[in-house]
Formats: structure tokens, C-alpha cells, sequence
């Protein structure tokens, strides 16, 4: 062992951790226009999402507090329930929620991630915070929000953890933790601190999200990242200590036992970059990485509906992290396994002409035609589409799908570069959004809650004006 890792004098903290509480505490995120009206948005489809899950046993049975009775009054509720939790727990049900359908916005980068994950540990400590004595208004939490998408996509940027097999939810908890400290009143040193706890906590493995093990694990794992950024919050409120090289100590430092030593970088300055480019999944709930190629099969399928059994080959050309992570071959085992295969979601809406959260359960994958599609597709990486992917000033994700068919003919290459969640394309998703959450608290809600919400929803200034814990009042109402 050398003297490096032998020296016990206390280090000044690794500067990610001073950079990442200067700006949470001093940044002013209400001055960018666009920021706070897509973290509208981004609040109302997060909360469509929520509900939209409540339609599936596999999520319901996850909800509530952690063993019968360990409720909380006042506590912080869980919309589209009755539950009345800690904020810790209520954190954990709202962030399960929001993830479960693979439905809520995402960023992609180095790394990969859904920054709405956050707003589970924002609007449960939001809530909880209302009802012990704490002004909390919408403005504050759009603020909130638009700081936890810099934290998770600004390090997302150029810090690839699942090269060395780490699931990007660690992002999630490093920026909920952050956040959380902050709407606790902590100070620059308790965030600190709660970061430097976060990152000792190391990350999950991304083994759920991969043949032959992905389960619902990545369904709820998000929830879990986000809640436990409340317990670190509150820890470091106690007077918890911190461990000032947590990223760098040598030997024993995050960087060095889990990151090969690299060194974990911001790629840009922590501002409002990522609310205002973030990603929505406006149509089809699957992995990003594979939406253009969707939309081009449902383009596509006029022209095969009828001549399903003259098929010879479907070509697939994607970016090289699609190849890497959701090419898939084989019989797929759970719906979670569906929503990340490729294949399998170019495959229902050639058959269909549209992808819904329903085709990825069991009764819909036992159609054999699936599988028959699924075994004509060839993937392949599209090196120029990778190239965009990772072009700053595009942020492309394409996919391309065309049909051979035996008879030497052919359907014509489709090629879709953006998807409509895209900021390219935001005059065509913002409404399909409203669409989209309209719905879900429709299908949740009485007509008379679902009115009042949807009235607030679409006016920026009555909705920051709203008091947190009258608008998630609003989303427990039947």
C-alpha cells in the first residue's frame, strides 16, 4: 500500500460535490421561459404516467407502505391512491409509478436515463413539506424539477456508467439527493455531504435490463433511486458526516473501484440545458432508443398488413447503443423484457399499426405472428446514425425499417431521425402530449377533478401560483 492511501488528513470535498450545491443552492432556474414551461409538461405527463400505471397488478402490488400500517399523518399522499406516507416511501411509490410503463421523458447521452425519475422524491417531499408548515408553490417545484434534469443529463453527457455495467439510475439518486437537501433548507455543506453519501452508495447493476435477466426490477428501480435521495437529504439534515473524496480517494473512491479511474466530468455548465431539450415519449410507450423505429413501422404497415406471410426479410438499422442494448433474440419472458426488444416493438405495429403499454403483456405476445416478424429482422448498426446520436447540436435518435418480401420486392426504407417528443419537433408533440395526460387522468379521476386539474394545467401562471399540497390533493381525489 502506498502513502497516498496511508495519509489520514481530511481532504477538501471532491469539487463535483461544491459545484453540483453551488448551483443547486444559488441558480436561478425560474429565468429560462422554456425550461419552466416544458417542466409544465414534464409535471403533468409524469403524473398521466403515474396513473396510467395503476391500471397494472405488477406495479399496484408494489404501492403502499413497506409493511401494513407504517402510515404517516400528515404525511405525503401518493396520487391516484389513498396512501398517506412518509416521504421517504411516498417517494418510492410516485417514482415507481412514473417509470413503470417506460412512458415519461428521457435523455440520452453517454449515458441514458429518464430525468423525470426525480419528480418522485420532488412532489412527495413537496407535499409532506406543505403539510408541516412549509410554503411550497408549482413554481418551486418546476424550478426544482428543472435542476434535478441538469444534475442526472448534465452528468449524463460524457459519463457512460453502463460501459462498466452500472444502471443509470444512480444519476436519479445523485440528483434527488441533491435536490432533496436543498427543499430541506440544508445548507452548502449538508449537500455535500448528502452527494457524498449518494456516490458512496456505488449503483445498481444494469443486469434487470438485459438478456436473459430483464424483469421489473428497471420498473421500479427508479423509485427506489429517487427515495433513497430523500433518506440521504434527511440524514444529512441530522448532522450525518460526509466523506470528502468519495469520487477520488485513491483505491477506494468511486472512480477507482467502479469507474476504471476515470474521472467523472460535467460535460457543460450546470444552467436549464436539459429541461429544454429533454425527450418526451409522446406516442408509443418503448425505449427510446427505439421510438423513430416504430413510427416507421407504423408507417409501414399499410403496405405489409396484407402480405404478412410473403415476408423474406426485415431490416433494421439503428444507432449503435440501440444495437447494444435492445437487440434481442430468443422468447422473451416478462413484459419488461418486450418493452426493451427492438424486434419485438417493430414488430406489433407492422402487425397493428400501433404500440400501446397493452401489447407488451402476455395475452398480446402470444400471438405467434410476433414471433414470425420478430425472426425475419436483421439489426444493424447504421454508423452515421450513431454519429448524429452523439452530435451535440442534432441529438438525433434514427432508426431506419424496410420489408423484403419474396417475391424480390420491396416496401420503400423508412428513415425517421427525431421522434415527436423530439425539441424539433415540439410543435407536433405538445399536443399529442396534452392528449396524452388528458386521457390518463380522465380514464383516473372523476370528470370534475380531472376538469379542474386539466384548467390549471394549461395556464403557466395559475399553475406556478398552485400550492403543492392543493395540486396533488387534486390527483388523490377520486
Amino acid at each position: 500500500m502506498n502513502v497516498a492511501t496511508r495519509d489520514a488528513r481530511r481532504p477538501d470535498p471532491d469539487s463535483l460535490f461544491e459545484t453540483i450545491a453551488d448551483y443547486v443552492l444559488s441558480f436561478d432556474a425560474t429565468v429560462s421561459e422554456e425550461a419552466m414551461a416544458t417542466a409544465r409538461y414534464c409535471v403533468m405527463d409524469s403524473l398521466a404516467c403515474a396513473l396510467m400505471a395503476l391500471d397494472y397488478p405488477a406495479c399496484t402490488k408494489l404501492l403502499g407502505p413497506i409493511v401494513p400500517g407504517a402510515v404517516l399523518s400528515p404525511g405525503a399522499r401518493v396520487p391516484g391512491t389513498d396512501f398517506e406516507l412518509d416521504p421517504v416511501r411516498a417517494a418510492h411509490n410516485l417514482g415507481t409509478m412514473i417509470r413503470w410503463l417506460d412512458y415519461n421523458d428521457t435523455w440520452l447521452a453517454a449515458e441514458w436515463g429518464h430525468p423525470s425519475d426525480n419528480l418522485g422524491s420532488i412532489l412527495a417531499l413537496s407535499d409532506y413539506l406543505c403539510r408541516t408548515g412549509t410554503v411550497v408553490t408549482l413554481r418551486d417545484v418546476l424550478s426544482w424539477a428543472i435542476k434535478a434534469h441538469e444534475i442526472q443529463g448534465v452528468l449524463a453527457l460524457e459519463n457512460s456508467f453502463n460501459r462498466v455495467g452500472l444502471d443509470h439510475v444512480l444519476l436519479v439518486r445523485i440528483a434527488s439527493t441533491a435536490v432533496a437537501t436543498a427543499m430541506l433548507g440544508g445548507t452548502h455543506d449538508q449537500i455535500v455531504d448528502a452527494l457524498t453519501n449518494a456516490w458512496i452508495d456505488g449503483g445498481a447493476l444494469r443486469t434487470y435490463r438485459h438478456a436473459p435477466n430483464t424483469g421489473s426490477r428497471k420498473s421500479w428501480a427508479a423509485g427506489d433511486a429517487t427515495s433513497r435521495g430523500v433518506w440521504h437529504a434527511l440524514q444529512s439534515l441530522r448532522g450525518e458526516m460526509g466523506y470528502p473524496s468519495a469520487l477520488t480517494a485513491e483505491r477506494w473512491g468511486f472512480q477507482d473501484v467502479l469507474f476504471e479511474e476515470k474521472a467523472i466530468e460535467l460535460g457543460r455548465p450546470l444552467r436549464s440545458y436539459v429541461m429544454e431539450q429533454v425527450l418526451f415519449k409522446v406516442s408509443y410507450p418503448a425505449e427510446f432508443h427505439a421510438q423513430t423505429a416504430v413510427e416507421a413501422a407504423v408507417a409501414l404497415h399499410p403496405h405489409v398488413v396484407d402480405r404478412l406471410d410473403d415476408i423474406d426479410r426485415i431490416d433494421i438499422e439503428t444507432q449503435e447503443a440501440g444495437a447494444r442494448i435492445i437487440d434481442k433474440t430468443g422468447p422473451l419472458a416478462n413484459p419488461a423484457d418486450r418493452d426493451h426488444c427492438i424486434q419485438y416493438m417493430v414488430a406489433v405495429p407492422l402487425l397493428k399499426g400501433d404500440l400501446t403499454a397493452e401489447d407488451y403483456e402476455d395475452a398480446a405476445a402470444a400471438d405467434p405472428k410476433i414471433d414470425r416478424l420478430r425472426e425475419a429482422m436483421v439489426v444493424r448498426e447504421n454508423e452515421s446514425f450513431t454519429v448524429d446520436y452523439f452530435d451535440a447540436g442534432k441529438r438525433a435518435i434514427p432508426n431506419a425499417v424496410q420489408v423484403f418480401f419474396q417475391d424480390g420486392s420491396s416496401t420503400e426504407r423508412v428513415e425517421v431521425s427525431y421522434p415527436i417528443g423530439h425539441r424539433r419537433r415540439r410543435g407536433e408533440a405538445f399536443p399529442l402530449l396534452r392528449e396524452k395526460y388528458t386521457a390518463g387522468v380522465k380514464r383516473h379521476l372523476s370528470a370534475e377533478g380531472a376538469a379542474r386539474i386539466l384548467d390549471v394545467c394549461e395556464d403557466q401562471g395559475a399553475f406556478e401560483a398552485t400550492s403543492a399540497d392543493t395540486f396533488v390533493g387534486w390527483w388523490c381525489e377520486s
